[in-house]
């Protein structure tokens, strides 16, 4: 563990800490120079990215850098097109603003026009240091891909997840992570995703190359809920609000968006972690998306296109960030919040969307909203020939969708809730307030009923499952979570219908698997259970409880044969449930009596019923009486009655209720035929 307060501080504030005394003030008289005017400018503002191993195809560290591209920053700082920072002035106050001023913009206008001079050495501050490889320091675990991938050379941009499986042997609590995405020119950006599960791994083995393609893919990978785990070009690393959970046997899977660059290009990102031993306490973190995907229908020329949404808080929060997306065609984006009161509280304002430089966008200062207030987004798209990004010509009718050439329209919000109570009333409130634009959005119906699932609300649950079924009929987890909610009901024929069906949708969710397999067993079916908890343990070799579970399941089904009179099928089922569970005093007593008293000769050997009950013995302390009993039994079918009799009434002492009549009268039985010399056979009863 380490603190990263000062890492965090070097990262955001490098230059400004490198330039020192000679950071930049208002223009001096005279002829600017580079040393003495433009360097604290471009070192500050420029250089996080145009320097060596960074996004931006050539360095401003230097004067001869800068010299050759004089005219061309001119211009681009000129029109605002760079430093790229889409957000308006006065609308926001985020941290790492890269905002050039007025006076900064004219500055580097005069330098350019009066020759662009270099200037005295002795006025040229000092190069920032940033430092080199990890930006926060050396990370508590570094997780790399065994295998590159190679993108294309040209084609349509790549969507494509790589799995890592995270090697952790405990519970883990992160309060950074840098993502180095390995080919910084070619990456457009990247999401950080953790996978509780073999899903991801699932879909990766599926796939020829490393990782798997798309955006919509049916894994159980997400953010840590509630944090931004992005990286764009530019992106400087950050501490998060709070510590979050990263659990052993996941799998990180790292979301990629790759632009092919006219030539093949290597692909190798890495991820450090920095942990802390202190676990996330007081407020908690909660993405809220505003949206209007289903708005968007852009006919070709269209100009001026818009779309809006709006949400009343339940609760109390502050806003930690914002993430505003769109695509080519997005022009205006605007975020606020409308107060009780009326007073409108700005969040983002952004004239002149740019699909390359979108980015997340945390507050200097958190921005408190009180319970009651609307926050809203208001975007406007241009599919005219007039938008120069517009990536069709002529123009095209443009839906919503995941492709570039579709459009989106997202405000990402982050928003912390006082208590977990908020934290319930802000997933609450995003399902409720998708269905109320879209009644029949098979996911938020899905996540009503998760939520009244969770607060054993069940007919509701039900309810809302039964919807999203409607919606959607091979939606995998809404039948999943409906059987969960029949068995906990006690309806476990229509449970098992349910798992069934979410198997037939995804055969390799793992969940489905195990949770069909508990509910045959409480039917009583135990060689279909036997089969799925088998299928669990594949698909998660790591889940102890399904082991155990299946061991459980053998030992029923080997008594269950036992009593059929099946007695070398009842065997195998207690040497699997053995082999499985390794000391089960239960299984090691059924198996030990089936041994001792059968009278099929090709199951029957009182030696290894010595030896099962034997330890039965010795694990309960030689103090339970059935499996005393059964010991009593293995020694007089191995001929030893002295042992067998002075065992037996060992165990006629352990019984101590007399209420137990009907065991008293069973083991004084077995006592009589020992002393006359005769072992107990299950037919001599």
């Amino acid at each position: 563990m380490k603190s990263l307060g000062n890492a965090l501080v070097l990262v955001v504030f490098a230059m400004v800490l490198a330039i020192g005394d000679r950071a930049w003030s208002a223009p001096q008289p005279g002829t600017p120079t580079f040393n003495r005017d433009i360097a604290p400018i471009v070192f500050k503002n420029c250089a996080v990215c145009h320097r060596p191993g960074e996004s931006a195809p050539f360095s401003l560290l230097t004067f001869r850098d800068l010299k050759k591209h004089a005219a061309q920053v001119a211009e681009v700082t000129k029109s605002r097109f760079m430093p790229p920072w889409l957000p308006q002035a006065g609308y926001g106050e985020f941290v790492g603003e890269r905002r050039l001023s007025d006076e900064q913009i004219s500055l580097i206008q005069r330098w350019v026009d009066a020759g662009a001079e270099e200037g005295e050495a002795a006025d040229l501050p000092p190069t920032p240091a940033w430092r080199k490889g990890w930006q926060l320091g050396e990370p508590d675990l570094v997780i790399r891909m065994e295998q590159s991938y190679t993108l294309r050379a040209s084609g349509r941009d790549v969507y494509r997840n790589f799995v890592i499986p995270i090697p952790l042997t405990n519970t883990r609590y992160v309060e950074a992570v840098e993502l180095r995405p390995g080919n910084k020119r070619v990456v457009h950006h990247a999401n950080i995703l953790i996978d509780p599960t073999r899903s991801s791994r699932i879909l990766d083995e599926k796939d020829s190359e490393p990782g798997f393609e798309g955006m919509d893919f049916f894994s159980e990978a997400q953010r840590p809920g509630g944090y931004f785990l992005t990286w764009v070009p530019g992106t400087l690393p950050s501490v998060e609000p709070t510590p979050w959970r990263l659990d052993p046997r996941s799998s990180l899977v790292i979301n990629m968006h790759m632009l092919p660059s006219g030539k093949d290009e290597v692909i190798e990102p890495a991820v450090g972690f920095h942990f802390t031993d202190k676990p996330a306490q007081g407020p908690l973190l909660y993405i809220f998306k505003l949206e209007g995907d289903e708005q968007i229908d852009i006919p070709p020329g269209r100009k001026h296109f818009s779309i809006a949404d709006d949400y009343t808080l339940p609760v109390d929060v502050e806003v930690l960030g914002v993430d505003p997306h769109a695509h080519f065609l997005g022009k205006t984006m605007q975020g606020f919040a409308t107060l009780p009161d009326g007073t409108k509280k700005w969040l983002i304002r952004i004239d002149d969307w740019d699909f390359n430089w979108q980015d997340v966008y945390r507050f200097l200062h958190p921005v408190f909203l009180p319970k009651g207030s609307i926050v809203s987004m208001r975007y406007t798209y241009d599919n005219s020939s007039d938008n120069g990004r517009n990536p069709s010509s002529p123009p095209k009718h443009v839906v919503a969708g995941n492709s570039t050439l579709d459009e989106m329209g997202h405000l990402w919000v982050q928003f912390q809730a006082r208590d977990r109570e908020g934290l319930k009333l802000l997933e609450l409130g995003q399902a409720l307030h998708i269905l109320e634009k879209y009644p029949n959005n098979a996911m938020a119906h899905y996540n009503v009923g998760r939520h009244h699932h969770l607060e054993r609300r069940y007919d509701r649950a039900i309810h809302h499952y039964e919807q999203a079924l409607r919606s959607r009929p091979a939606f995998a987890l809404a039948h999943h979570n409906l059987g969960s909610v029949l068995r906990r009901m006690g309806r476990l024929d229509e449970a098992i219908r349910h798992y069934k069906a979410a198997l037939k949708f995804r055969p390799q969710y793992a969940p489905a698997h195990d949770y069909l397999a508990r509910t045959l067993h409480s039917n009583a079916q135990m060689t279909e259970a036997i089969s799925h908890y088998r299928e669990t343990l594949k698909l998660n070799p790591d889940n102890l409880a399904a082991h155990y579970r299946l061991a459980a399941a053998h030992h029923e089904l080997g008594a269950t044969l036992q009593k059929a009179g099946r007695a070398a099928e009842a065997l195998q089922h207690y040497r699997r449930s053995l082999e499985l569970k390794d000391d089960s005093p239960m299984t090691l007593t059924r198996a030990a009596w089936l041994l001792a008293t059968t009278v099929d000769d090709n199951v029957r050997s009182p030696t290894d019923a010595v030896t099962l009950a034997s330890r039965a013995s010795e694990l309960t302390g030689h103090g339970h009486p059935a499996v005393e009993d059964t010991l009593a039994v293995a020694y007089a079918a191995a001929g030893d009655f002295d042992r067998a009799v002075a065992t037996a009434k060992h165990a006629l002492e352990l019984i101590t209720d007399p209420g137990h009549e009907k065991a008293i009268q069973e083991i004084r039985r077995h006592l009589e035929l020992f002393r006359n010399k005769t072992p107990f056979m299950e037919e001599s009863q």
